[in-house]
């Protein structure tokens, strides 16, 4: 393989708290559905956040045997799911080579912390002695992306990526980038988590950055932003290979760039999300003007928003006018080492369907958030290309590109 090879998404699949697949999440997206709710856990008394983007009633043993989850912490039961959706949509079987030149990078930042979670207090609080012999295998990070791996006998290229809220798509934007040099022809990516427990609250709480009623990005009212959880998944493979096998084409991964902001371990910065915008762009070849639609970070933290704003105006200059930029975590809630991936359907929607998701909760214009950020209601606009952002506590940040098929 030589040159630089394009690069086709070819399935994708998710869980989180709008839809157990991605049928009903892109319907809830156009219906502007929120999936925050309270939260229900062990405990959650004793917070004083207690919403959050939660997947409802969901059993383990409606999807896996006994001993899988023995082994499969929350984070890799949804990365699992996820995963089998996206390959069954691509098609793909991995017998024999392509298996070999294929492999998995998922992203999460917390990793397995429901198993933390119940084992520090299985230790602690009710004094127990001995915790279940799979604690590692169940907590590590790279967990999802090891059962991945062996579910669908992938044995090329394989890790897990821990960036915080930019985690996914520091993983897709390497994923993609193996495909594009050849060094591999398939690989399975996107991130997961699973912090609605009480300590993955408990520790959110700390920073103050949460809000106790509603997610609210752009909106001069917003107050913080509200956790999600679950997963996305994609099949990034080769464009001649999935043009050569017929298969349908669901985008185009065309460029990607991450910075750092060497600045702040909290605050962002407009000039390390802005280099990352810009960067993307130029991977791709892209013009400012050729972008129709960003899906924004957006926590609604005041931070955030004004701070991603600024970096979007100056990137696109006097083409930032006619930009539709907006935040699903509205609906979705933060899902942190995984948000990129379940945002990345948003921009799938765009490109495939001409359908913008939009930022609900919008109550009051913010002056320093003047763009046209789809407020409320989805949009019918047919955009040819767009960029999905991430921007992470620790200023690193990461923006992958996308075109129509």
């Amino acid at each position: 393989m030589s040159g630089p090879r394009r690069v086709a998404i070819t399935g994708a699949g998710t869980v989180n708290a709008l839809g157990r697949d991605v049928p009903q999440t892109l319907a809830a997206m156009r219906e502007g559905r929120c999936g925050i709710s309270p939260l229900e856990f062990r405990d959650v008394e004793r917070l004083s956040v207690r919403i959050g983007a939660q997947v409802r009633d969901w059993r383990a043993e409606d999807h896996f045997n006994r001993q899988q989850i023995a082994l499969y912490d929350r984070f890799t039961q949804f990365t699992m799911l996820a995963a089998k959706q996206a390959v069954a949509q691509s098609g793909l079987s991995f017998q024999g080579e392509l298996g070999l030149c294929s492999g998995v990078v998922l992203g999460t930042a917390g990793g397995g912390l429901n198993t933390w979670d119940e084992n520090y207090r299985a230790v602690f609080e009710e004094g127990k002695n001995r915790v279940h012999p799979f604690v590692v295998p169940k907590l590590m990070n790279n967990a999802a992306t090891s059962h991945v791996s062996m579910e669908f006998g992938l044995r090329g290229p394989s890790f897990t990526v821990a960036t915080a809220c930019a985690s996914s798509n520091h993983a897709m934007g390497l994923a993609f980038q193996m495909v594009r040099a050849g060094a591999a022809r398939v690989m399975l990516s996107g991130g997961a988590e699973a912090m609605l427990c009480f300590g993955g609250i408990k520790a959110w709480e700390g920073l103050r950055v949460m809000s106790r009623d509603a997610c609210r990005p752009f909106s001069a009212n917003r107050n913080g932003m509200v956790q999600g959880e679950g997963a996305g998944v994609f099949v990034f493979e080769d464009w001649d290979h999935a043009a050569a096998r017929g298969a349908e084409i669901l985008a185009e991964v065309v460029g990607f760039a991450m910075s750092a902001d060497a600045q702040d371990i909290v605050m962002p910065s407009a000039q390390g999300a802005e280099r990352a915008i810009a960067g993307a762009m130029r991977d791709a070849g892209l013009n400012p003007d050729e972008i129709g639609y960003i899906n924004a970070h957006g926590t609604g933290t005041a931070a955030n928003d004004k701070t991603e704003c600024a970096a979007v105006a100056h990137a696109f200059g006097q083409h930032a006018d006619r930009l539709l930029i907006s935040s699903t975590k509205s609906m979705h809630g933060h899902l942190i080492g995984g948000t990129g991936a379940v945002e990345l359907l948003a921009c799938i929607m765009a490109l495939r369907d001409g359908i913008i998701a939009p930022t609900i909760g919008y109550e009051e214009p913010d002056p320093e958030c003047a763009l046209d950020v789809v407020p409320n209601q989805a949009r019918e606009a047919r955009v040819g290309a767009v960029l999905s952002n991430a921007f992470a506590f620790g200023g690193l940040n990461a923006v992958l590109a996308l075109k129509r098929a």
